[in-house]
């Protein structure tokens, strides 16, 4: 794949897929050569089959600061209407992540920040390295949260702790955000990007048409009722018992041995 400006692009693995945020200057922030960059690498993504498995991190000491402050407060005398259009558009750019089919997984290697820990939310899942703050300060510098935060945040740790995050503005450290449920799991920093590769890798090798469509059942936290969830299931299940990756799991399972998935 391309690797555009402020945007690093590899395949460490087969079938993974690493977006490296490199703008370390800057903490990460959300460039408009990155978003550009973004933008490319989601719609190149989202069109490979050969994608299982995709994680994002940011180079240096920062997973990702945010929006550009100077970016935001550049036009003091725009009407609403155009603030709305612009931000909108970063909005979709960024959250284009969702339209991904197979798993995302941030791996938060340092400061997630405002849009920035939206990003992380946006993705599947998120491990943290020790050390590591996340927060959505929106408040505290005199504005509304954005990048779907208020929707983005309660999915993940439920509507108490969105309230306490998103009303204080508070930032919290990784042991923290593991115990309120926004990251699954915290690495140590020296070993933090090999685990997080290593899991993705493992998702990598599961079969891939039954990944897609859990990751479709789970959207936005899952089926709104009981009902919904079995009549999906009562088909989506069916879909996968036909194909030849499901004959190739049941083989191994009895021969003892790791399955070969092939996407049929």
């Amino acid at each position: 794949m391309t690797t555009g400006p402020h945007l690093r692009v590899d395949r460490p693995s087969e079938g993974v897929v690493l977006l490296t945020l490199d703008n370390p200057d800057q903490r990460n922030a959300m460039s408009d050569e990155m978003t550009t960059s973004w933008v490319a690498a989601v719609d190149e993504l989202a069109g490979d089959r050969s994608v299982r498995a995709v994680v994002v991190t940011g180079a240096g000491s920062a997973f990702c600061s945010g929006g550009n402050t100077s970016w935001i407060a550049s036009e003091p005398d725009a009407s609403v209407d155009h603030l709305r259009t612009r931000m909108i558009a970063f909005y979709r750019a960024w959250l284009s992540i969702r339209r991904l089919e197979v798993p995302t997984i941030a791996a938060v290697n340092g400061a997630a920040i405002g849009a920035g820990l939206c990003l992380a939310l946006a993705c599947d899942l998120r491990y943290a390295a020790t050390g590591a703050k996340l927060g959505v300060p929106f408040v505290k510098l005199g504005m509304h949260p954005g990048m779907a935060a208020t929707h983005l945040l309660p999915n993940v740790v439920g509507p108490a702790h969105a309230r306490d995050l998103l009303l204080t503005g508070r930032v919290v450290d990784a042991d923290e955000a593991l115990r309120l449920g926004l990251v699954s799991q915290v690495h140590a920093p020296e070993t933090f990007l090999d685990t997080v590769l290593e899991t993705a890798a493992g998702i990598a090798a599961t079969a891939p048409i039954p990944s897609r469509l859990t990751k479709l059942a789970l959207t936005d936290g899952g089926h709104a009722d009981f009902e919904a969830a079995i009549q999906w299931e009562a088909m989506a299940q069916p879909i996968t018992l036909a194909t030849a990756d499901l004959q190739e799991g049941i083989r191994a399972a009895q021969e003892k041995r790791a399955p070969v998935f092939t996407g049929r």
